[in-house]
């Protein structure tokens, strides 16, 4: 029996999604959920490992107070291990962290203005929710790690600037669910900016309902949205799980 099971299968099924989705990058791109109270121990992709095939038991368990980490021969990549264990261990909430730089979501990230206005109700949801970061300073090592981290506050999203976007939440399913949600809302936007055409954006009176019924009205939608996605792959006969 593989230690952590259900965090691991939960997380290769994300991966397994993420791909299908068309939201991974190359062999870059990295997942981490935690396994101790504390959120120093955690799960995380190791370097080199496409996200299409990564399975359960792939999954490396490390631990953010073990700097001979990056030295292992089955060594996560070296920004992801910066990334993930700051994040781990100075957000107690931040129990699973997703980071890929997705289509719409870096393309956000790259405008002069780059905060998603509540023009739909999926861009609605993450109203008042997303951090934009502007600091981008190179890739994620040391510093730049502690700052992303520091900056992330609180919030579920992290908008990286110039670089793509962050998740974080209690767990797989919420983190996956965000992630999936803020992709789409990014798309709509995107979308809507390419017809030239005026947009029409709601109320901030109506953005915070909208964004407070996501959360109070649909309480279990992320954990069912998972289950749908293992019960595909487990129909297909994927090995995600093994």
């Amino acid at each position: 029996m593989l230690e952590h099971r259900q965090q691991r299968v939960d997380l290769a099924c994300a991966f397994r999604w993420a791909a299908r989705l068309g939201m991974h990058e190359s062999i870059a791109n990295h997942f981490s959920v935690a396994v101790s109270d504390d959120g120093t121990k955690f799960l995380i992709n190791p370097s080199g490992k496409h996200f299409y095939r990564i399975k359960a038991s792939d999954l490396l368990l490390v631990d953010a107070n073990d700097a001979q980490t990056i030295d292992r021969p089955d060594a996560p990549d070296i920004t992801a291990w910066a990334l993930h264990s700051e994040i781990h261990k100075q957000h107690p909430y931040a129990r699973c962290i997703l980071h890929v730089h997705s289509k719409y979501a870096t393309v956000l990230s790259c405008l002069q203005d780059p905060v998603l206005p509540p023009l739909d109700q999926n861009c609605m949801r993450f109203f008042e929710r997303v951090v934009i970061d502007t600091g981008f300073d190179g890739m994620g090592l040391g510093d730049e790690a502690q700052r992303v981290s520091q900056a992330l506050d609180g919030k579920p999203v992290m908008l990286m600037g110039q670089h793509g976007v962050l998740v974080a939440s209690a767990t797989v399913a919420q983190a996956f669910d965000d992630l999936y949600y803020f992709e789409r809302a990014c798309e709509t936007y995107v979308t809507a900016q390419m017809t030239g055409k005026p947009l029409r954006i709601a109320s901030a009176r109506v953005a915070q309902k909208t964004a407070r019924q996501w959360t109070e009205d649909y309480a279990g939608f992320a954990d069912q949205h998972l289950a749908e996605l293992k019960a595909i792959l487990d129909e297909e006969g994927s090995s995600y799980a093994r």
